[in-house]
């Protein structure tokens, strides 16, 4: 804790930190009040909300699995902190056009044939601004920072990051659209600014070629970063738990409308508590670790959380049937016998992810050299990706062919299993290789 207090006074740290704070923190206010306005505003149907949620989170991952590989070879053959000054710089742009499909929308002018397409073409320029800037926030992290205070720094941002999920998810619950609008550019101006002051961050090997051929950077950067075994499996079981959180994230909408007959406030808070628990699993498992970066906590966390899913499950199966024609606001909801048990399996969920993961992150940036952390953060966002595409497809297909939104949660459970046992073989490894 000392480590974390000491770093966010330094400038080698802070700009950084808050910078990708108003990152994580606009994605969300603009994607959360995009996503509710249209599911509580425009559609009525929980085939139809589902597949618009999901269509939504594949849009924004989508870049990730195409341009990770360029991101990462311009992060690590050129100034990091150049880059994210122009990544910033467009967000602003990005934001503006965003900006007006949500109060065109609000509006209520063309909202089908112009406001929502808009709204998705911003989402997905805001995936491409991400893609750039994501290799980065972690690859800097081994520049700027000393040995010992990396996992600090990867604990923080992480924490940082789920702070300002938690805070535009709640914003984008409560505020109205139009202000949202109007939000989301300010957010972004004064993310450029901060960024600005990032401190310089140059290149540590010599200047190469940067390969433009989408497809086989790609395919040559995961084969060149996966012969690392660890880097390997930290890889596959972050994306693996990034599949589930997709699929536990694209359903909150629609089974708080649906299946707990409650607003889009309700939506929110489960958005909130989940982003609350990845931010305390995130610093619990730094202070258990000691700062030392290992899995040795990994298997026993992505149990718990399947263990926590499904016990959400069971809640959201026992959840009685709501008699009136009127969604429940929040105080109504949290006043139901089961609102509270609901809320601790998702919070548990969240904070036994948030443990399962991080450290999984400092592996990625602490077992390469310096000079390859950027491409080693951009093949596993190409992998992750793949892995969050697959999982919104899935939901998409369950939901097509008439599987409940709220049995999908089992799969969700499922594929945690699956984790702990990559989770187990990276722990070993570690060992094999001490």
């Amino acid at each position: 804790m000392t480590t974390s207090t000491h770093l966010v006074r330094t400038r080698r740290f802070l700009p950084l930190f808050i910078t990708q704070l108003l990152g994580a923190f606009n994605d969300n206010l603009y994607k959360n009040a995009m996503v509710l306005y249209v599911v509580y505003s425009v559609y009525n149907s929980e085939a139809a909300e589902a597949r618009f949620s999901a269509i939504a989170s594949a849009l924004f991952i989508l870049p990730f699995f195409l341009l990770s590989a360029l991101a990462g070879q311009l992060a690590d053959m050129r100034d990091k902190a150049k880059i994210i000054r122009i990544v910033k710089a467009c967000e602003v742009a990005i934001m503006v056009v965003g900006g007006a499909g949500l109060a065109m929308a609000w509006a209520g002018f063309e909202v089908q044939p112009i406001a929502i397409p808009l709204m998705l073409a911003a989402l997905l320029a805001m995936g491409v601004h991400s893609t750039f800037f994501g290799p980065i926030k972690y690859a800097i992290l081994p520049q700027h920072l000393h040995e010992g205070e990396v996992l600090a720094g990867t604990g923080l941002v992480e924490a940082g990051t789920y702070i300002a999920i938690l805070a535009g998810t709640i914003l984008a619950g409560w505020i109205p659209v139009e202000v949202a609008a109007a939000g989301v550019v300010i957010t972004a101006l004064v993310g450029y600014l901060t960024a600005r002051e990032v401190p310089p961050a140059p290149p540590t090997i010599e200047d190469q070629h940067v390969d433009y051929n989408i497809l086989r950077s790609s395919i040559n950067l995961i084969r060149r970063t996966t012969q690392h075994r660890q880097v390997f499996m930290a890889i596959i079981a972050i994306s693996f738990f990034w599949a589930v959180g997709t699929i536990l994230f694209i359903q909150f909408p629609p089974l708080a409308k649906n299946v707990l007959f409650a607003s889009k406030e309700v939506a929110s808070l489960f958005l909130v508590m989940f982003s609350v628990g990845i931010a305390i699993g995130s610093v619990a498992i730094n202070a258990l670790l000691k700062g030392t970066v290992s899995a040795r906590y990994a298997p026993a966390s992505v149990i718990a959380m399947g263990v926590f899913i499904a016990a959400f499950h069971f809640v959201c199966q026992a959840w009685p049937q709501h008699m009136g024609t009127q969604l429940m606001n929040t105080s109504q909801f949290i006043a139901q016998p089961l609102a509270i048990p609901l809320l601790l399996s998702l919070l548990f969920i969240a904070i036994a992810g948030g443990m399962f993961v991080v450290p999984l992150y400092a592996f990625l940036t602490t077992v390469v050299d310096k000079s390859e952390t950027a491409r080693t953060i951009a093949a596993n966002n190409i992998v992750n990706s793949g892995a969050m595409v697959a999982g919104s497809l899935l939901a998409v297909g369950l939901s097509a062919v008439g599987v409940a939104i709220i049995d999908q949660l089992l799969l969700g459970a499922a594929l945690c299993a699956v984790s702990a046992w990559l989770g187990w073989l990276l722990y070993k490894a570690e060992q094999t290789a001490t």
